[in-house]
Parts: C-alpha cells; sequence; structure tokens
C-alpha cells in the first residue's frame, strides 16, 4: 500500500498522501484526530450540561440569577466565537495561575486546550439554555401544577418531570446546535490546538503537494463525526418518542 501511494506521488505531485508512507507524517494526522475527538466529546458535553443548568435558572426565583443568566446569553450569542477563543486564551489566560514543573519553565494551569474546550463550550452553551428553555416552555403548565399538588419540590419537578419531557421536545433543535459545535472546533486551531486542521496545514506547509490530499482527509473525517452525531442522536429521538412531544 506504501508504495501505491508513493507511485501515486510520483505521477500526480498534486495528490502526494504522505501520511500513508511517512510515519511523521502519519503521526501528525493520528495526534491531530486524537485532539479533535478530545474536543469535541468534552465541548458536547459541557455544553448540554451548561445548557440544562442554565435553562433551570432561568426558572429562578432569584431576579438576579436569571439576570446573569440572561446576561450570559446576550454575550456568546451576540460575539463571534472566534473572537470569544482569542479573548479566553490571550486576555483571561494572562490571569491564569502558573506552576513551574522544572523550577524554570512557568506551564498555565490551563493549556490551550482547555481554553478551547471552555470557550466553545460556553458558546454552544448559551444556545443550549435558550433550546432547553423553549423546551420547558413547551411542556403544558398542568403538568407543573400536578406534580406541585402531589408534593413535588422545584428541582423534583423540574428534574423528573419537566426536564425529561422538555428534552424530547429539544433534541432537533440540540442536535443540529452540537453538529454546529463539533464543525466550530476547527477555529481552535487559532491558538495552536494540535487539533486536525491545524496538523493538517503543518503537513502541506512541509509539503505542499500534499495540501489536496489533507484537505480531502480533513473533509472525510468531519463528514464521518458529524455523521455518526446526526446518527446517534436520531436513534435517540425515536428512542424517546412520546406521541404528543413533537419528536
Amino acid at each position: 500500500m506504501e508504495d501505491f501511494f508513493r507511485q501515486l506521488a510520483a505521477e500526480a505531485p498534486r495528490w502526494n498522501f504522505i501520511f500513508f508512507y511517512d510515519e511523521r507524517s502519519w503521526n501528525r494526522i493520528v495526534e491531530g484526530l486524537y485532539y479533535t475527538l478530545i474536543l469535541s466529546v468534552a465541548c458536547v458535553i459541557l455544553s448540554v450540561v451548561i445548557g440544562v443548568v442554565g435553562a433551570w435558572a432561568q426558572g429562578s426565583p432569584s431576579r438576579l440569577l436569571r439576570n446573569i443568566v440572561q446576561g450570559y446569553i446576550q454575550f456568546f450569542r451576540n460575539t463571534p466565537p472566534f473572537v470569544q477563543l482569542l479573548f479566553f486564551y490571550f486576555a483571561l489566560g494572562q490571569f491564569t495561575p502558573t506552576y513551574s514543573p522544572d523550577g524554570w519553565l512557568q506551564v498555565p494551569i490551563i493549556s490551550n486546550v482547555g481554553w478551547a474546550i471552555i470557550s466553545l463550550s460556553f458558546f454552544a452553551g448559551a444556545f443550549n439554555v435558550e433550546i432547553f428553555r423553549a423546551g420547558i416552555e413547551a411542556v403544558p403548565d398542568s403538568t407543573r401544577e400536578a406534580a406541585e399538588a402531589l408534593g413535588f419540590s422545584r428541582m423534583q419537578t423540574y428534574t423528573e418531570i419537566v426536564f425529561p419531557l422538555a428534552f424530547r421536545v429539544s433534541l432537533p433543535a440540540l442536535n443540529n446546535n452540537l453538529v454546529n459545535l463539533i464543525k466550530t472546533t476547527t477555529q481552535a486551531f487559532a491558538i495552536a490546538v494540535p487539533e486536525l486542521l491545524y496538523q493538517c496545514v503543518t503537513i502541506w506547509n512541509d509539503y505542499p503537494s500534499a495540501q489536496y490530499p489533507t484537505m480531502l482527509l480533513l473533509f472525510v473525517v468531519y463528514i464521518g463525526l458529524v455523521g455518526i452525531l446526526v446518527f446517534g442522536m436520531h436513534k435517540w429521538e425515536r428512542a424517546l418518542r412520546i406521541p404528543g412531544y413533537g419528536v
């Protein structure tokens, strides 16, 4: 197989699949895919948690808490995610405590990978809050009233009755937002997170003839990641389907 790609590179210089026969380039691709998966999984999970907590806080009796959540939503929804990423890494990163593993080098406790996860999760989480809020509002008031009549606390009503129903309503919109989040993880390239796009760029900078193949690889990988997420979410929607609740 390696000989085939070497011969292809010799006969068609623009299609140099160097990562299939050069160990160093292959290791870059593997590392990039690893960080892409880390970013995607971590951001998806954290953004959903933020959405759930934020939607619950929006219904809080505390006006201060509701205003804080609303301010968070407006900030992250009305500014570009790329600008947010740079702000978190370059501005807030200046105030990050450091440690010295060797007594000389000062290393921030939050790496560029950590800042990418935090920034992108808060960005997607702002949209998830609104998605879950809309789902909660779709649950009939009579359902809440019945839970209260049975002696459920506000927290019990939310976690055991309202949110499970709201989650089903929210799944289609949540699916779209999480797909966009996975595609947005490529912006971590700007702060030198060694995800797949970053590694592909380093490869074609070293080997300009590998530009087309690396871009093709990047395209296929993201189609695969998004396809897996969409397939899983659609199966989840079907499994949780309740007649009358929109999924």
